[in-house]
């Protein structure tokens, strides 16, 4: 896949905090690296009277009729996290092939709400390409005869949001490999300080102050808990063909791209581990086709 510059569709919300943001925390070269991999997101913010709705934290899905609730094979039902109106979100700025129209659905087993062994508790685990059933996006075509749906007797709704859409910029994490890849042509002094992982974290804890919370969004950089989702997403890929320090796995991680995240959120009762994140990752060729079957999901918390 082609790892060519984004271009920014002119000044959005960040850009120039993020610009500056880069330069104060990172080596120049490093940073004007970091700058190009800059990608606009679709901020999915509370919705505010007169702003024009885009979807819905919670509540309750629009599914159509012949379309089962989700569930994880001899677990339980899935949580229903979001719903996104791609008819009503700015997609079309994104570098992104998300559907022009139609619904995303955003489906995960919160282990916290369940019928489960509380000291067992299902859950998905990167590495482990069976646990991936533990979660789930579904994409309602437009002009689908779809009806809301009630929950199953194992799922407790959480509290309805409303969502409104902001474009935003964001950059890549210091652990991100396309970050990585292009800084491996620098100096020795930086290929040196990039060595180092905890010189990221001034950059990382600055990023975190930066994007409003909680963090939802849509295409994007990821803004992890922890280290580059990109590298989980291609470790479960890989299903152990590949260890942490093989070259292949980088490799890999560079094609994988953010397709939505979903922070906690006090408002909705959502609350991932300790007050961690949900992360859904794509091929973008798969996304192009619609196949969200193939989507990775990873939760990073504290």
């Amino acid at each position: 896949m082609s790892e060519a510059k984004t271009i920014m569709p002119g000044m959005i919300f960040l850009e120039e905090q993020l610009r500056r943001v880069a330069h104060r925390h990172l080596p120049s070269a490093v940073a004007e690296q970091w700058i190009a991999l800059m990608r606009p997101a679709v901020r999915l913010k509370r919705r505010a009277k007169g702003h024009q709705p885009v979807g819905h934290l919670g509540g309750l899905p629009t599914l159509p009729p012949q379309v089962p609730w989700p569930v994880w094979p001899d677990r339980g039902s899935l949580n229903f996290v979001a719903a996104l109106d791609c008819a009503q979100l700015p997609t079309a700025a994104l570098d992104l092939a998300v559907p022009a129209a139609g619904m995303l659905l955003f489906f995960y087993l919160d282990p916290e709400d369940g019928l489960f062994d509380p000291e067992y508790p299902p859950g998905v685990v990167t590495g482990d390409p069976a646990t991936q059933a533990g979660a789930r996006v579904l994409y309602v075509p437009p002009d689908t005869a779809a009806v809301e749906r009630p929950a199953p007797f194992d799922v407790e709704p959480y509290e309805r949001v409303e969502l409104a859409a902001q474009l935003m910029a964001t950059g890549p994490d210091f652990t991100h490999p396309q970050l990585r890849s292009a800084t491996g042509h620098l100096p020795e002094w930086e290929q040196q300080f990039m060595a180092d992982s905890a010189n990221g974290d001034a950059l990382h804890d600055e990023l975190a102050r930066c994007m409003p919370s909680p963090r939802h969004w849509l295409g994007g950089h990821a803004l992890p808990v922890q280290d580059a989702v990109e590298m989980q997403a291609a470790y479960t890929h890989l299903s152990g063909r590949a260890d942490w320090q093989d070259p292949a796995l980088e490799q890999e991680a560079r094609r994988w791209r953010l397709l939505a995240q979903f922070d906690s959120d006090d408002q909705a009762g959502m609350r991932w581990g300790d007050m961690g994140t949900l992360f859904w990752l794509m091929h973008p060729d798969d996304l192009a086709a619609h196949r969200f079957h193939q989507a990775c999901f990873s939760m990073q918390c504290t």
